[in-house]
């Protein structure tokens, strides 16, 4: 799961596992694999490297 936030300013959590693309319209949208999409404050490079993150994470785990 990353935090993002929405142009309100409302954090939220979603499931990175679930993100199908990324694109900035200019604003940044994520689109869900269940066809949801969501405008974000991060930019593109942002939420990436916030998965990025994630996965390290959740894979670094498995390990020990």
């Amino acid at each position: 799961m990353i935090e993002v936030t929405k142009l309100n300013g409302k954090k939220l959590i979603v499931n990175a596992e679930m993100i199908e693309i990324i694109e900035e319209t200019p604003d940044t949208v994520i689109s869900f694999t269940n066809g949801k999409k969501i405008i974000v404050k991060e930019s593109r490079q942002e939420v990436k490297n916030l998965v990025i993150l994630y996965k390290k994470d959740i894979f670094s785990a498995g390990i020990n």
